[in-house]
């Protein structure tokens, strides 16, 4: 049985984030993700914004149940293929107006694992991560 860990099989479905600014959070999530080659597919429904490479994986919209959106705690991890990838991902993260968690660099907690952590514009807690 491969490693789940580095094999890149998913459990989920989706990921959904609220925002609270949703321009702020749209310009944090194109230069993030897009630094992955991860796609914004557009705008959806009631103002959810959809991000995948072939499919809707990743949402950002405003909660449903109007309060402030908040995930103290949790953290959502975004695979790259390379290092550069995630130094790519952080530095588009401090430029489209996220905040530092994590330099790009080795992480020990993981054999091979290399990430870099960002808080997005609704304090959302992001990183990408690759192995080498």
């Amino acid at each position: 049985m491969a490693d789940p860990v580095i094999s890149g099989n998913g459990v989920f479905s989706h990921v959904f984030l609220g925002a609270a600014d949703m321009q702020k959070s749209v310009a944090f999530y194109d230069a993030t993700l897009g630094a992955l080659g991860v796609k914004n597919l557009g705008p959806f429904g009631n103002g959810w914004v959809l991000y995948g490479r072939d499919k809707p994986a990743f949402i950002i919209a405003r909660p449903g149940n109007g309060e402030a959106p908040s995930s103290n705690g949790a953290t959502v991890g975004f695979a790259a293929a390379t290092t550069a990838e995630v130094d790519a991902f952080h530095a588009a993260g401090l430029a489209a107006g996220g905040t530092d968690e994590g330099q790009p660099g080795p992480r020990g907690h993981l054999p091979g694992a290399y990430a870099a952590y960002l808080r997005d514009p609704a304090g959302n807690k992001v990183c990408a991560y690759t192995f080498v």
